[in-house]
């Protein structure tokens, strides 16, 4: 596996396959754990070289407590991407990515308003900027995506649609652990109390799931699981023609999100 830093040395990386390759790419920011491992797994079953970008993007955090809080282990995400298959890691600098003078960015705007769009304001203008310019910079035949931030993947969608962008978005479902938290590099932040707290997300997700699937409200189900959280939103939601409950709350210092995709004919 090879770590390239600018933009000049992974198109050089890529250049010699470019022709005769499927490539794929998984954006990231760092902090791996198994969800990103089943994001690299999938794109190394159709991929013949696969692309992950390790970049802590900084035009998507709202708070630069938040920014500078957020864990960075260059060394074990190298370690991690390469057992799961990656063969080129593109860890640029800010500066890289956000040359001095930069003024360009991009504006998803129906779908980056409301929900993450509202709690969060410039957080999907930083992700359409930051995918626009790592789907230049790549050119990937393939990018890949966790069903775990429907939003931003419905977003990335239409960013592409809207662009004619030559390459397609897959979408892999949502890690979890075995008490059903879904994984997040953010569930570091959680203490042993605020863990189990946490729960009630999932549990909330699944009582709105099974209120849809018997024909009565699954806001109000999933709202009335939540114990105690304060949730900035739970909502239903049309991501990308497919109805989704989502729910986002403060835990501690962590902020969680999570959703489930209302599927199943309700009775």
């Amino acid at each position: 596996m090879k770590v390239v830093r600018t933009i000049a040395e992974v198109r050089a990386a890529l250049e010699p396959v470019r022709a005769t390759s499927r490539v794929g790419l998984v954006p990231t920011m760092g902090a791996y754990h198994a969800g990103h491992v089943a994001l690299f797994e999938a794109a190394r079953a159709e991929s013949d070289v696969v692309v992950a970008s390790l970049f802590v993007n900084p035009a998507q955090f709202g708070d630069a407590a938040d920014l500078g809080a957020y864990p960075r282990d260059e060394a074990r995400d190298a370690a991690i991407a390469s057992e799961g298959g990656v063969d080129v890691v593109f860890a640029p600098s800010v500066e890289e990515i956000y040359p001095p003078g930069f003024q360009t960015w991009v504006e998803v705007e129906q779908l980056a308003s409301p929900l993450e769009g509202e709690f969060r304001p410039g957080h999907f203008r930083g992700v359409a900027t930051v995918c626009l310019k790592l789907f230049t910079i790549v050119a990937p035949d393939t990018a890949y995506f966790g069903q775990k931030d429907a939003q931003q993947v419905a977003v990335v969608k239409q960013l592409a649609r809207d662009l004619s962008l030559p390459l397609e978005i897959r979408v892999v479902p949502t890690v979890r652990d075995d008490d059903g938290l879904a994984l997040s590099s953010r569930n570091a932040r959680l203490s042993p109390d605020e863990r189990r707290r946490a729960l009630t997300i999932p549990r909330a997700l699944q009582a709105g799931l099974a209120a849809y699937r018997a024909g009565t409200d699954p806001v109000a189900a999933a709202g009335a699981e939540l114990d105690g959280l304060t949730p900035d939103y739970v909502a239903v939601a049309d991501f990308d023609g497919r109805p989704t409950l989502a729910i986002a709350a403060r835990i501690g210092w962590a902020r969680l999100i999570d959703n489930v995709l209302l599927e199943g004919d309700p009775e």
